[in-house]
């Protein structure tokens, strides 16, 4: 996910944004408002641009009375924030990509469509996407997006490092104690070589790795209705634990600052082992990795995933209606593998790895995929959709930063983020 998650929670505070429009790139109007055609604000580029602008231009052709402009809005980075902005002007899109983490405050806009009626529609067929993106659709029970993206976290390793060091390749029995063996045997002082690496920046990048040892731990972030700190558990110090005797006392994990400088030092072959998704895969064309699932607690082997969406706005009932068949049918199971093929990105419906194209095609262009899209069924929680989700993760991020750096013990860091959650919540 890399940018994609820290510009996520940053975007999370954008509700106090109420002027300033951005320019939005190409587009023949940028705004929903006039015209016919359904606007959809995107931050697609490179293979995904050209898919995208492949698949709208078929949608028009086969539909003239419905028609779909494409437009380029800058960059997901900012989007929540032209959105946000776009309401107070008045030109604001009938449908807009979001990170995932965006949509806890756009359901509170007036304007925003609910879907949970519309996707019992049985050309919908909802129950066909991967639990993870359903969940990350949901806010307080309603439907608010339709599903953009599905990503995940799972380990990816350097084969020759592993060779060099007399490590086996790793399984799916593989646990936190084998992990953490390896990467001492992967680490060399000498060649500035690290067995691990570890975003340490505090942001979203920092948390979410460690929210999936969390939940393998049988820990959770909050509380079932989100009101107070579930973390401060036996599982939350684990997990702490595991982060403090890997990078202060082996010394194995090499703590990034935020500039994505991993990617480099992996594909230099000076990391020998990620916690990433497939997003990064296509800067290691010269490097013979492998993907396994993430090392388990006890046999789990949770991960996480990081959904965006398409949000859909009303400028009137037609125009909803419109935006919201196109985006049935971009997201079908047929329609959609055809820009997974295209661009690398995963499935995002169960029966998309049933078409014949899926191991046809699909695996055979993008092989190192299949682990991540198999993946997907390890993913049990999904990070709360509510609107203090940017304070709560700053505070984590805090915590679990202070201990990578030794800087704080980890029972004194949990205590120390869980009161400052605690305040967060009761503030909320």
């Amino acid at each position: 996910m890399g940018a994609r998650v820290r510009a996520a929670v940053a975007c999370a505070s954008a509700l106090a944004l109420t002027t300033g429009l951005a320019a939005c790139g190409s587009g023949s109007s940028g705004s929903g408002g006039g015209g016919s055609e359904v606007t959809i604000w995107h931050g697609y580029t490179d293979a995904e641009a050209t898919s995208i602008r492949k698949l709208g231009d078929e949608w028009n052709v086969q539909h003239p009375d419905q028609k779909v402009d494409l437009v380029f809005d800058g960059g997901s980075d900012n989007v929540l924030q032209k959105t946000i902005a776009g309401f107070t002007a008045g030109n604001y899109p009938d449908v807009a990509y979001e990170f995932g983490s965006s949509l806890a405050p756009l359901s509170k806009q007036p304007k925003l469509v609910d879907l949970t009626e519309k996707v019992k529609d049985p050309s919908v067929n909802w129950d066909d996407f991967f639990p993870a993106v359903k969940q990350a659709a949901t806010v307080d029970g309603k439907v608010v997006a339709m599903p953009a993206l599905v990503d995940n976290l799972a380990l990816v390793y350097n084969k020759k490092l592993f060779k060099a060091a007399g490590i086996a390749p790793p399984t799916a029995d593989w646990t936190w104690q084998d992990f953490r063996n390896a990467a001492k045997k992967l680490t060399d002082p000498g060649k500035k070589q690290f067995g691990w690496a570890y975003v340490n920046d505090g942001t979203e990048d920092t948390v979410w790795r460690y929210l999936a040892m969390l939940w393998q731990a049988g820990g959770d972030l909050l509380n079932s209705d989100n009101t107070k700190p579930a973390f401060d558990s036996p599982a939350g110090l684990a997990a702490l634990q595991q982060l403090r005797d890997m990078a202060v006392t082996d010394k194995s994990v090499y703590l990034d600052s935020g500039n994505q400088n991993y990617s480099n030092l992996f594909a230099g072959g000076r990391i020998g082992m990620l916690w990433t998704g497939p997003w990064d895969l296509g800067s290691f064309d010269q490097v013979d990795y492998g993907v396994a699932e993430l090392p388990g607690y006890n046999g789990n082997h949770e991960t996480i995933a990081g959904p965006d969406m398409y949000v859909l706005f009303n400028h009137s009932d037609t125009k909803s209606d419109n935006a919201f068949k196109f985006l049935t049918w971009l997201t079908s199971a047929k329609v959609h593998l055809q820009f997974a093929i295209d661009t690398g990105d995963l499935p995002l419906r169960q029966s998309e790895t049933e078409l014949p194209d899926y191991s046809k095609v699909y695996l055979k262009e993008h092989p190192n995929s299949k682990v991540f899209t198999d993946n997907l069924n390890n993913v049990k929680h999904t990070r709360p959709n509510i609107a203090s989700y940017g304070e709560v993760s700053s505070a984590i991020g805090e915590m679990v930063q202070s201990v990578l750096l030794g800087q704080a013990e980890p029972q004194a860091a949990l205590d120390a983020a869980r009161d400052q959650v605690t305040g967060v919540l009761a503030g909320s």
